[in-house]
């Protein structure tokens, strides 16, 4: 079943988010399923307000080049561990690795086409949008109805705002 379509000049209003509460190293986060992205990805500011010893855990990565749709990213390095997707009938756990990228101002963890792919993540855009792992597509998952507004740089708190100004918009130019 179709949802109506918007009037003139509002179809952007049509759409949803992918995002979806998941447990990571007994810590509620959350995840954007991001078929935009070819890989898993977090930004050091979110992991750092949800798992402040991350960088006690990194493995190293060198000699890769990432990029956004306006803007290179910087990687830091890997973390793997097991995301839980919480389900009433059963949660499925997952390992996962995430970049962990200098620049990336997400507030949640990006799950990109990687794990989508390898772990058979279906997005289901009906009625009722839902997900499904791998072939049980009776075990469906809900995503968050999250409002629709726009980001703000002031969501940044305190430092890690004051930092993100210094070093990622020093360069930034506004038209007019």
């Amino acid at each position: 079943m179709c949802k109506p379509k918007p009037a003139r000049g509002k179809g952007y209003t049509a759409g949803e988010s992918c995002i979806i509460s998941i447990v990571m190293n007994d810590i509620e986060a959350r995840v954007n399923f991001y078929t935009g992205a070819f890989c898993t990805c977090v930004g050091k500011y979110y992991l750092h307000a949800i798992l402040p010893e991350w960088k006690k855990h990194l493995l190293p990565i060198a000699g890769v080049q990432f990029s956004s749709a306006s803007n290179n990213m910087y990687p830091l390095g890997i973390l793997d561990n097991n995301l839980v997707f919480p389900h009433p009938a059963g949660s499925v756990r997952m390992k996962t690795e995430r970049v962990v990228m200098e620049n990336c101002t997400s507030k949640h963890i990006i799950l990109g086409n990687d794990y989508l792919n390898i772990y058979g993540i279906d997005i289901k855009n009906d009625k009722d949008r839902y997900f499904t792992i791998g072939e049980n597509t009776r075990h469906k998952f809900s995503f968050f109805n999250v409002p629709k507004k726009i980001s703000k740089i002031s969501s940044f708190k305190g430092t890690h705002k004051e930092e993100f100004v210094a070093n990622q918009l020093v360069e930034a130019q506004i038209i007019p």
